[in-house]
């Protein structure tokens, strides 16, 4: 097993609607898509945006694309028009997410 961000085993993109972000993450093998399907949970998730995200998270597979897509429900404080945080959009959010670590088995980083 070996600690790896997200970055060395993944992509992402994310974007935003009112005051919700939405992070899609795309494993970069099949193998590697089944276990992010298993590993990254929304509670993992929740945990790593928790200064950011009051609200739930709500997580969907897109096995065709190896991708999973949360939604951060609550994370941009209101949205771009009615908050006071400078740049309250979910642009940022991928790349946030892609530092996110999980322990990895050895054979997959091959």
């Amino acid at each position: 097993m070996a600690k790896v961000k997200l970055m060395d085993i993944a992509i992402s993109r994310s974007g935003d609607k009112g005051d919700s972000s939405n992070v899609g993450v795309m494993a970069k093998t099949p193998e590697l898509y089944e276990f992010l399907r298993e590993k990254l949970t929304t509670d993992v998730v929740k945990a790593f945006f928790r200064e950011i995200c009051k609200g739930k998270v709500v997580r969907y597979e897109i096995p065709n694309l190896r991708a999973l897509n949360f939604i951060l429900h609550d994370s941009l404080g209101g949205g771009g028009t009615e908050t006071l945080i400078t740049d309250a959009q979910g642009k940022v959010h991928g790349l946030a997410m892609l530092h996110l670590e999980l322990e990895v088995p050895d054979k997959l980083l091959r």
